[in-house]
């Protein structure tokens, strides 16, 4: 950097009041150019055992260009920290001018980085550009190599944040070598929040033990709209039930020592519209806000989740025409002056199309202007960085917005650094299966048709939509271990739907139609029993062969209303 460093204020009266426990410790100014560690020795960060204290020692200091990077949170190109393939690099010079994920980290003393990946039926894939997951060995190592390059820096003391959209069903980065929980709508059906808290407590202990301390999830979005962008991974449409799912999905990823997240503020499930294309409108009236959408997040931030994903929405009730990542009045004012938030608000990805069409650094100041604390994704790196070093430079992004925001983040970071590191061995153990086949077990829902017998008798032919045969074969092969006779063709016939499958991909004349995603398209099925599993994981799809050879009874209850059909016919 060709600008000189500097430091933030040794006196910050407003700080006590800015960080999350309100408790502030006394800080001594690093002397000198930034460094690896902070200089001081009377006043080190790790003195102090609270997290908020020892966050309030450390902002003091943090050169400018340390605070500028803690509040971003980009995604990079490789599988590892430090070796990446010609690909990768060069897609690592598009998005911020560095080879590898560690000198992204290095230059721009990040506060952390999102692991991005692919996943069959995703509807984030356009924010997704490349995969940072391969097998768990991997990830573990490319965490390790991600916080061994953040120690270096003068924040090192704090760690990195390492984050993921691991939400289960049609968005989950990492699906290999770990334990897969069905959809949040299966949970929703299931309604059992215990159950629900003790799946997410598993799933917590997996990413703690392969170094991902920040989960995006739970969705906390009430589904109001058949939404494809929101759909399953939603807990469904009563606001009561999906607030008791989504404190239960805190308290169970943060009991293992994994940040939640509340997403997306406040309720993409109130629209159809994908803000992954463009920015949606919620035309609903503030009543109906405050009575549908907003309970969710306020049952998760009575649980106590550290994190809130701002939505990119235009909520016309609250502030007409100006994108929830930007409003002031909904983050500041509704989030933490009304709900009480006090942890880390971080937007979701800036380079979605409902908030990309102005230059990175642009949105990002804007972004912190509105209050949030972490700017996720920026579609260049570089420009966001330099953009709020400028605003804080010039007076556009004022000192204490900016100071506000990073003792957020290093209070998170310091609270999480706390947290025990669960062995590699705890990956897809045993207790962490039943946990995802109870949940699953529990949610599969008949919307017509009898309980009490087994649903198919004789051979069964399984059938499915295009592109579904991977869940297809894994059924016949479940049907088999249950007893049941499983032939190509002839046999009564079982077919399967499931994401963004239409009226065309129902199969005439099918004795049993399931529903693997959201069950709306169920209300134009024939066939005379109809199911559904919200999901189709391994757990699933065995809970499903279960109930369809009568071994087990259908005892969910759709979380979302299907026309002309009954929540379940088997009370």
């Amino acid at each position: 950097m060709s600008t000189p460093l500097r430091r933030a204020p040794v006196v910050l009266p407003l700080l006590t009041a800015l960080i999350v426990s309100g408790c502030a410790g006394s800080r001594t100014p690093a002397a000198g150019p930034a460094s690896p560690a902070p200089a001081t020795t009377s006043a080190s960060p790790t003195a102090a055992p609270d997290p908020a204290a020892r966050a309030a020692q450390l902002v003091g200091t943090l050169a400018d260009e340390d605070l500028v990077g803690q509040v971003l949170m980009p995604y990079a190109y490789g599988n590892s920290a430090t070796t990446v393939s010609a690909g990768s690099a060069a897609g690592n010079r598009k998005l911020a001018g560095v080879r590898t994920p560690a000198e992204m980290i290095a230059k721009y003393r990040l506060g952390g980085l999102i692991l991005v990946g692919f996943s069959a039926d995703d509807p984030t894939s356009d924010t997704q550009p490349t995969t940072n997951v391969e097998n768990p060995a991997q990830v573990r190592e490319l965490t390790a190599g991600l916080q061994a390059a953040a120690g270096k820096l003068p924040a090192g003391a704090a760690g990195a944040l390492i984050g993921i959209d691991q939400e289960f069903g049609v968005v989950t980065r990492i699906s290999e070598g770990v334990t897969n929980l069905p959809s949040p709508m299966a949970f929703g059906a299931a309604g059992d929040p215990a159950l629900t808290e003790s799946a997410w407590r598993a799933a917590g202990t997996e990413l703690a033990a392969l170094g991902v301390n920040v989960d995006f999830a739970p969705s906390a979005d009430v589904l109001e709209a058949n939404s494809r962008v929101i759909g399953s991974r939603s807990y469904g449409s009563d606001p009561l039930a999906a607030a008791a799912q989504v404190g239960a999905a805190v308290r169970g990823l943060q009991g293992a020592g994994v940040a939640a997240t509340l997403k997306h503020f406040p309720g993409h499930g109130q629209t159809a519209a994908d803000s992954h294309k463009g920015l949606p409108v919620v035309t609903a009236d503030r009543k109906k806000l405050e009575s549908t959408a907003l309970p969710p997040f306020s049952a998760g931030i009575t649980a106590g989740a550290w994190l809130v994903m701002a939505g990119h929405l235009d909520v016309r009730a609250l502030d007409p025409k100006v994108p929830a990542t930007f409003s002031r009045k909904i983050l500041t004012d509704l989030l933490r002056g009304e709900l009480g938030f006090t942890g880390v608000l971080v937007t979701d990805a800036m380079d979605m199309a409902a908030v990309a069409k102005q230059p990175a650094g642009t949105t990002a100041v804007r972004a912190l202007n509105a209050g949030n604390d972490l700017v996720l994704m920026p579609p260049n790196v570089t420009e966001a960085y330099e953009g709020v070093l400028a605003a804080l430079r010039d007076g556009s992004l004022p000192r204490a917005r900016l100071l506000e925001a990073v003792t957020r983040v290093l209070t998170l970071k310091f609270r999480l650094a706390g947290q025990p590191r669960p062995e590699m061995g705890t990956l897809n153990s045993a207790g962490h299966r039943e946990a995802a086949r109870r949940a699953a077990e529990s949610s599969i829902t008949m919307l017509r048709g009898s309980c009490g017998r087994p649903l198919v008798t004789g051979p069964v032919t399984v059938t499915a939509a295009s592109g579904r045969e991977r869940s297809r074969d894994r059924l016949s092969r479940a049907l088999r271990a249950a007893g049941v006779k499983v032939t190509p063709s002839g046999g009564t016939v079982v077919h399967l739907v499931g994401y963004g499958d239409t009226s065309a991909d129902l199969r005439a004349g099918a004795a049993v139609t399931v529903a693997m995603d959201t069950p709306y398209l169920l209300g134009r099925a024939s066939s005379g029993v109809l199911l559904a599993t919200y999901s189709s994981t391994t757990a699933s799809v065995t809970a499903l062969a279960e109930v369809l050879a009568g071994r087990a009874r259908p005892t969910g209850r759709s979380p979302v209303p299907v026309g002309g059909l009954p929540r379940t016919s088997c009370p």
